[in-house]
This record gives C-alpha cells, sequence and structure tokens, in this order.
C-alpha cells in the first residue's frame, strides 16, 4: 500500500511539473524565455526561480486586472485570463522551480 500512494505521488507531482512546462511553453516562454531567464523589453527582471507565493500573487492581481508592472498589465490580464487558480498554482510551482 505504501508504494502505491507513493506511486501516485510521484505521478502526480510529475504531471503537474509537465503541465506548468506545458502551459509555460505555451504563454510565458515568448517573453520570458524557454528557462525564464530572459528580461522582458530590457525592463523586466527575470521570473525563473521567484518564490512561489510571490507568483503566485502576481498571477492572480494580472489576472483581476490590478498589477500593471512596466506597463505590462493589459497583456498579463490576457494571458491569465483562461488560467483557473488551480493552473495558476501549477505555473507559479513550474517558474519558482526553473
Amino acid at each position: 500500500m505504501k508504494k502505491f500512494v507513493l506511486t501516485i505521488l510521484i505521478t502526480g507531482a510529475t504531471l503537474m511539473a509537465a503541465d506548468g512546462a506545458a502551459m509555460f511553453q505555451d504563454q510565458c516562454a515568448i517573453c520570458h524565455g524557454v528557462d525564464g531567464k530572459k528580461m522582458t523589453l530590457n525592463e523586466t527582471r527575470p521570473i525563473a526561480g521567484l518564490d512561489k507565493t510571490a507568483m503566485l500573487s502576481y498571477l492572480k492581481a494580472y489576472k483581476a486586472g490590478i498589477l500593471n508592472k512596466n506597463g505590462m498589465g493589459n497583456l498579463m490580464k490576457a494571458q491569465m485570463a483562461g488560467y483557473s487558480d488551480a493552473d495558476m498554482e501549477v505555473l507559479a510551482a513550474y517558474v519558482s522551480g526553473l
């Protein structure tokens, strides 16, 4: 039973990482680079390794339309529009692990 639970936990973590990676590549990599280390428009610092809690806060604020760092608010709001809170959690976890 312990092996089964451990297998499920590892599989779930792997799927979350894969989903985070897919979301990042689909929505974020074009501006932030495939590794999250690109400075966007030479104005924003790289996002790779940002604290998960801070990253999640930024994503939610962009989605709500209340954050406009470096004039990117509207663009980021559109990027986050299709993401649920759970999606943003997975994405934030992925970015923090870059």
